[in-house]
């Protein structure tokens, strides 16, 4: 049995040793029981609450409201669809609900009624 140099896991969190007696594999890499937690929340996770992106840890609920369609997490219903940007929770970016395509050819501009008087 060889005892010579072999490699060492790091925790993707702690950038520490992870050794096998404490280690918790998610997302491809092994976590330290202490460090694996969301990275919002900093709740503490289960093997089936656990989501992954881009090598980060999230519980469900954070990450679908950081990552999944407008409304899931901040309520149910219409009026909460498109009101909350997410900003609390480290969005950056923003959807606008206006068209950002061409006008097809043949179709008439746009005119502000107010321009011609």
């Amino acid at each position: 049995m060889p005892f010579g140099n072999q490699e060492v896991n790091r925790c993707p969190r702690c950038n520490q040793a992870v050794y096998h007696a404490e280690a918790l594999l998610a997302a491809g890499k092994q976590w330290h029981k202490t460090c694996y937690r969301c990275g919002l929340c900093k709740k503490m996770l289960e093997p089936m609450t656990v989501t992954e992106h881009e090598g980060n840890l999230f519980c469900k609920q954070c990450y679908a409201r950081k990552f999944g369609i407008r409304g899931v997490g901040f309520g149910i219903g219409a009026g909460a669809l498109a009101m909350d940007t997410g900003d609390r929770f480290g969005n950056t970016e923003s959807l606008s609900n206006k068209p950002n395509y061409a006008t097809p050819p043949g179709a008439a501009p746009n005119r502000d009624t107010n321009a011609d008087e």
